[in-house]
C-alpha cells in the first residue's frame, strides 16, 4: 500500500484548493456509491421490487430488463380469472376457458422454464414445491393440473386458494423478467450512460493536475507526470469500477475529510512484522553460509598468505593487521601499563616471597635481630626499580626512532611468522575445522534469537519516533 503522507494536502495550502479537493473527493465518493448500487442491483432486485417498487420502475431500463412474456401473460391471465370469478362465478364457460389456459400455461412454464434466461432457476423450483406441498402431489404438473380446476376450486373454496396464490406464488412469478445478450455475450447493460459523466469530469480534472504537474516539475516528461497520480488512472477505467476505491481512499485523506494515519501504520507494521522475522532469517543464514563457503574453498589460508591480490580489494594501501597492532602496542604502553604496574609488582613480589621462603639461608636472616626486614625491604625496591625500568624502556624504545623502527619490524615479523605457522596443513585444517563448527553453532544458537526478537517493541519505538519527526517539521 502507497504511503498516504506523501499524498496529503499541506495545511498551508489556499483555502480554495483545499474545498476543491474535498469537493472532487466527495464526487469520487458519490460515484462509488452509484458503481456498488449498480452491482447490488440484480442480486437486490427482489428486494427492492418488494419494498421499492418505483426504485425498480426507474433503474430497470438502466440494466435492460423488461417483463417477461411467458410469465407476464401467466399473471395476466390469473387476473382475467379473478375479475371474471368476480363477475360470473366458477361456473361461467369463459372461467373454464381460463382455467384450461393457465393448465396449459403451467406446463409450459415447468418445460421452458422461462427463469432460466436471468439465472433465477431456483424461483421456478420454489414455486413448484410451494405447490406440490399446497395440493399434495408429488408431481409439479399434476399440482398445477389439480389447483387450475374448477372442481378443486370448488370443494376448496375459491377465496382460501387464490389467497395462496397472491401470498405464495404470485410475487415469485413477479419477480422474473428478461433481459437481452449483446453481441459480446454479455446481458446489455446501460450503466455506461450514466457513469460516461463522472469519467469525462475524472478524465479532464486528469488532464488539468497532469499539465500542472508536468509545469511545476519541469524535469517530468507527460507520462512521469501521469504517474504521479498514478491511482487516478482506476477512475477513467470503465472496467473493474470496483477499483476506484483507491483513490477515493487517497482523496479522502489527502483532502483531510477522513484521518487514515492509524490505518495506515497498522497495515505497513502488521506487514513488517510479518515479513521481518523471514528476512532476518534469510540474511543472516545467507552471511554465514558464505562464511562458511569461503573457509571450505580455502580462502582462509589465501588471506594468510596474501594471495587474494586479484579479487581481494584493499581501500587504502594499509595492512590493517600491523596497524591494528601498532595501536594495541601503543595503548598498552601508554594508557595500559601505568594503571596496572601496582597489580604487577604485587605478583612480582609475591612472586618473589614465595621463591624465597623456600630458602634455609633467607629463613635464617629473617630471624636474626634488627635485620630481618631489611630482605623484604630490598625486595620491594628491586621490584620497584625494575618494574620502572622495563616500563621506561620500553617507551623509550617506541619514542626514540630507531627503536619504534625495531618494534615496527617485530610486530611484523612476528605477523609473519604468525601466518606462515598458521598455513601449515595440520594448524589450518584444525582451525577451518573450528571456525566453520562456531559459524553453525552461532546459526543454530543465535538466528533463532533474532526472529524472536520483540519485533512489535521495534515497531511501537519506530512509529513513536515517526510521530516525534512529523509533529517538529
Amino acid at each position: 500500500m502507497p504511503s498516504l503522507a506523501k499524498f496529503s494536502v499541506s495545511t498551508k495550502t489556499s483555502r480554495p484548493k483545499i474545498w476543491f479537493e474535498r469537493g472532487m473527493a466527495l464526487l469520487v465518493l458519490i460515484n462509488l456509491g452509484i458503481v456498488l448500487f449498480d452491482y447490488s442491483y440484480i442480486p437486490l432486485r427482489n428486494f427492492y421490487l418488494k419494498e421499492l417498487p418505483r426504485l425498480t420502475k426507474i433503474y430497470d431500463p438502466v440494466k435492460a430488463i423488461e417483463p417477461n412474456r411467458d410469465t407476464e401473460k401467466y399473471l395476466t391471465t390469473v387476473e382475467q380469472l379473478k375479475a371474471e370469478v368476480k363477475q360470473a362465478g366458477l361456473q361461467s364457460p369463459k372461467t373454464e376457458l381460463l382455467l384450461q389456459q393457465l393448465r396449459q400455461l403451467s406446463v409450459e412454464m415447468i418445460d421452458k422454464n422461462p427463469f432460466e434466461v436471468v439465472n433465477k432457476t431456483g424461483t421456478l423450483e420454489k414455486i413448484k414445491n410451494r405447490m406440490r406441498r399446497h395440493v399434495r402431489q408429488e408431481s409439479s404438473k399434476e399440482a398445477f393440473q389439480l389447483f387450475w380446476s374448477r372442481k378443486y376450486l370448488s370443494q376448496s373454496n375459491w377465496s382460501k386458494e387464490i389467497n395462496f396464490y397472491d401470498q405464495n406464488i404470485q410475487p415469485l412469478l413477479a419477480t422474473n423478467y428478461f433481459r437481452p445478450y449483446g453481441e459480446t455475450g454479455d446481458f446489455v447493460d446501460y450503466f455506461w450512460q450514466i457513469d460516461i459523466w463522472f469519467i469525462i469530469v475524472f478524465g479532464f480534472e486528469f488532464i488539468i493536475r497532469t499539465y500542472y504537474i508536468h509545469r511545476r516539475h519541469l524535469g517530468l516528461t507527460w507520462l512521469e507526470a501521469m504517474l504521479w497520480r498514478w491511482y487516478d488512472v482506476f477512475l477513467l477505467l470503465p472496467v473493474w469500477r470496483s477499483l476506484r476505491l483507491i483513490p477515493l481512499v487517497i482523496r479522502l485523506h489527502q483532502s483531510h475529510l477522513v484521518n487514515l494515519d492509524s490505518l495506515q501504520a497498522h497495515i505497513n507494521y502488521g506487514f513488517v512484522s510479518n515479513f521481518a522475522e523471514e528476512l532476518t532469517e534469510v540474511v543472516v543464514i545467507r552471511v554465514i553460509n558464505q562464511m562458511q563457503a569461503a573457509i571450505q574453498r580455502g580462502d582462509l589460508k589465501d588471506l594468510l598468505s596474501n594471495r587474494l591480490a586479484h579479487s581481494y580489494i584493499d581501500l587504502n594501501n594499509i595492512n590493517e593487521v600491523e596497524a591494528i597492532a601498532n595501536v594495541l602496542v601503543k595503548v598498552t604502553v601508554y594508557k595500559v601499563l601505568p594503571k596496572i604496574q601496582p597489580d604487577l609488582e604485587a605478583i612480582l613480589r609475591h612472586s618473589l616471597n614465595k621463591v624465597l621462603d623456600q630458602s634455609p639461608i633467607y629463613r635464617n636472616l629473617k630471624q636474626v635481630p634488627g635485620i630481618g626486614n631489611l630482605p623484604i625491604q630490598l625486595i620491594d625496591q628491586l621490584i620497584n626499580e625494575v618494574s620502572q625500568s622495563t616500563y621506561t624502556a620500553i617507551k623509550d624504545t617506541l619514542e626514540d626512532p630507531v627503536g619504534a623502527k625495531l618494534s615496527q619490524d617485530l610486530v611484523q615479523h612476528f605477523s609473519e611468522a604468525l601466518g606462515t605457522e598458521l598455513q601449515r596443513q595440520h594448524t589450518l585444517q584444525k582451525i577451518q575445522s573450528l571456525l566453520f563448527d562456531l559459524l553453525e553453532e552461532i546459526k543454530i544458537n543465535y538466528v533463532q534469537d533474532l526472529s524472536e526478537e520483540d519485533l512489535q517493541r521495534l515497531l511501537q519505538q519506530t512509529r513513536k519516533t515517526r510521530k516525534t519527526s512529523y509533529k517538529n517539521k
